[in-house]
């Protein structure tokens, strides 16, 4: 790229604009299921560029908005993906933190808000990389896009206690955006990871086991109280957390091992202690490496529930998985990587670094489809009692190193 229009790019970068544009995104409240506002706010603003804009019903009071910036044709299409739901409501009790509600805060430099870390900051960063390129007259060759989808957060519906859109997550909005013409030849995914580039990160298998036993009442269940459903799943948790360590051993994945969350444990009736509970569920989170396929990591927990089953058929145990989301990884020597990092070193003046990372993303959608995506976006380090800030340096810089990357892959026509 011509140096001078380098320059000119990245001058075009407006702090004032991506503070103003951060404290809009954070003061719409979007929780999963309630993404209808912020999709028309960047609808709006995303007309105004002049992009063409689509907008995709996912369901009723939810919409995926994908914007595109058209280059001459002969150039490839670059895709920066975001979610617009945020991983909390704003009103859950226990996160008092100004980063936890939906109303912006600018202080010290930081902008406080409920999504500006994940990841609404990346959202803003697409947008004002996109207006950069415009505001300096570069003409592309390929297509840029801006997809802000709905219903990413890790959440998923289950049995009947959990149902509806609130619960729809987990690349809902992804899965319905390439399943609807949204294939470009890569994807850039501004999720949270402080600069560094991920090159690879985990998925997740949801799998509940329940062990059952006799309803009655308390009076009568003296001799019986050893057949509690309860007491039965103090005998299966013992096993499963014998289990955990060797899954996390075989787990391994770039120096680190795998993860397995005890997420969930009920069992009982708190309205009605005097009656034994006829069943007890146990939820886990087994956090699969994109190295070992989905089925095989289903068998291997399945195998545990064999073996616990020939040794308890009293128990009845019950098992089943209800969330597989694989793994994501991308190649070092990509040339979407090498652009990254040689941006990355223009900007910051400092290369950039590389990490693999046990949450789960949308590039596990985006690759199952052939295209090729790396996380990569702002974020200020894990989230204190604060909530969720992102410095306005770090979105400032973050736009920048996106902006000059669009140039790069996208190309520029000479006229630009």
């Amino acid at each position: 790229m011509d140096a001078k229009l380098k320059e000119k790019i990245l001058a075009q970068v407006s702090e004032e604009d991506i503070v103003s544009m951060s404290c809009d995104v954070i003061n719409i409240p979007s929780p999963t299921g309630e993404e209808l506002e912020m999709g028309r706010y960047l609808r709006r603003v995303m007309e105004e560029m002049d992009l063409t804009v689509t907008w995709q019903e996912v369901e009723e009071g939810r919409a995926n908005v994908v914007g595109r910036l058209e280059g001459s044709g002969v150039g490839k299409n670059l895709m920066f993906n975001g979610h617009m739901d945020t991983s909390y409501s704003g009103d859950e009790k226990h996160l008092t933190g100004i980063g936890y509600k939906p109303h912006a805060v600018v202080k010290d430099g930081i902008v406080y808000g409920l999504g500006i870390y994940n990841m609404k900051g990346a959202l803003v960063c697409y947008v004002q990389a996109v207006k950069a390129l415009q505001r300096a007259g570069a003409k592309l060759k390929g297509d840029v896009i801006i997809a802000a989808v709905a219903g990413e957060i890790e959440k998923a519906q289950w049995s009947e206690d959990y149902t509806g859109k609130q619960y729809r997550g987990y690349g809902a909005g992804t899965h319905y955006l390439v399943n609807r013409g949204a294939v470009p030849d890569m994807c850039i995914l501004g999720e949270p990871t402080d600069g560094k580039i991920v090159l690879g990160h985990y998925g997740s298998l949801w799998a509940r086991i329940s062990t059952k036993g006799p309803f009655m009442h308390t009076a009568f269940s003296g001799p019986h109280q050893k057949n509690n459903s309860i007491r039965r799943m103090h005998t299966i948790l013992g096993k499963v957390l014998e289990w955990i360590p060797c899954w996390e051993e075989k787990g391994a994945y770039q120096g680190g091992n795998a993860i397995v969350n005890l997420g969930a444990i009920r069992g009982g009736h708190p309205w009605r202690l005097s009656r034994t509970p006829e069943r007890t569920d146990l939820f886990l989170d087994v956090r699969v490496p994109p190295t070992i396929g989905m089925a095989e990591a289903r068998r291997e927990l399945q195998k545990l529930v064999t073996e616990l089953r020939s040794a308890h058929p009293e128990f009845e145990l019950e098992f089943e998985t209800y969330v597989s989301v694989p793994g994501a990884e991308i190649a070092k020597d990509h040339e979407m990587i090498k652009v990254i990092e040689a941006s990355h070193k223009v900007v910051t003046g400092s290369p950039v670094e590389y990490g693999a990372v046990v949450w789960c993303s949308d590039a596990s959608v985006l690759t199952r489809y052939d295209i090729p995506t790396v996380n990569y976006g702002p974020s200020s380090g894990p989230r204190g009692k604060d909530g969720e800030k992102v410095p306005v340096s770090t979105l400032v810089d973050m736009t920048r190193v996106y902006a000059l990357t669009i140039a790069d892959i996208c190309g520029l026509n000479k006229k630009g």
